[in-house]
């Protein structure tokens, strides 16, 4: 047995780099990934408490205790690899000034990363965008943010598409957030009704319709723009307010249905844009 011990103890002390006064053995590498495992294992423990603290609370949502998770992992995790590095005899504020060229030349080689990490921790901390909240990017795409990472996000669009989206995007380029708004959010559609139609009749059939809509709310009347005169069209908004911001454009689809319905029942025509072609004869071939 005591042999066993020895031998164990020489493998355990076999040097794989030694530099300087400094010898990094195979019980280094045992302790650091000991101390890595112990510290996941508290994050695990964390975040299980914390969900179950603030499970079902009014004063915190799902984007919030998302953050609130993620900064304590990433703390959690920077202080356990720093532990790590002083238990194995690795002094941390040496080796950061010893590399300080190569993360100088890393800085430049990887700014967009860099900023996207910055812009991470800028969206965990600020809490402009959350996980769970509705999102509209400069480019018209609509989704859901279902992950917030330190580099990237990830936001599920209406069509189901899970997006990969840099976290600086998120911070530099226009975001609408539908979610930090008020719950309730004016939307409207736009019709055309030919020239010498009723338009006192188009605005009560628009407002009816209106509120046989479920998803419309009552607590804020509907109204109805009559907003320009068109080429060929009378041009009206109906302005509603709702609070199913993700599936506002099922909303708009069915206001349209009901919209031609009820135009049709009352005889009120939706123009569209047409050319008259008039053929004017050349009288001087029939006198030749």
């Amino acid at each position: 047995m005591k042999d066993l011990f020895i031998q164990l103890k020489a493998i355990l002390e076999y040097k794989i780099i030694e530099v300087s006064n400094y010898s990094f053995t195979l019980y280094h590498i045992f302790l650091f990934v000991g101390i890595i495992l112990v510290v996941r294992l508290l994050v695990k423990a964390m975040e299980m408490f914390v969900r179950r603290k603030v499970s079902g609370k009014e004063w915190i949502d799902e984007g919030k205790q998302f953050a609130i998770i993620q900064i304590m992992k990433y703390v959690m995790y920077a202080a356990g690899i720093i532990i790590g590095m002083k238990s194995i005899g690795l002094d941390i504020t040496v080796l950061l000034f010893g590399s300080t060229a190569l993360f100088v030349g890393l800085g430049f080689g990887l700014q967009e990363a860099f900023k996207d990490l910055v812009s991470g921790v800028i969206l965990l901390f600020e809490g402009n965008v959350q996980v769970s909240d509705v999102i509209e990017m400069d480019n018209g795409i609509v989704g859901v943010v279902k992950v917030i990472n330190l580099r990237t996000s990830k936001v599920r669009t209406r069509d189901g598409i899970m997006m990969v989206v840099p976290n600086s995007e998120l911070i530099n380029r226009r975001v609408v957030n539908w979610s930090n708004s008020n719950k309730l959010t004016r939307f409207h559609v736009t019709v055309g009704v030919a020239y010498g139609t009723d338009v006192e009749k188009v605005r009560d059939l628009l407002l009816e319709v209106a509120q046989k809509e479920d998803t419309i709310t009552t607590r804020i009347p509907s109204f109805v723009r009559f907003s320009d005169f068109g080429d060929s069209a009378l041009i009206f908004e109906l302005h509603f307010w709702s609070e199913q911001v993700w599936r506002i454009e099922n909303t708009k689809s069915n206001l349209r249905f009901e919209i031609n319905k009820s135009f049709q029942q009352n005889k009120i025509q939706i123009p569209f844009p047409q050319r008259d072609l008039h053929i004017i004869s050349d009288k001087r071939k029939t006198e030749d």
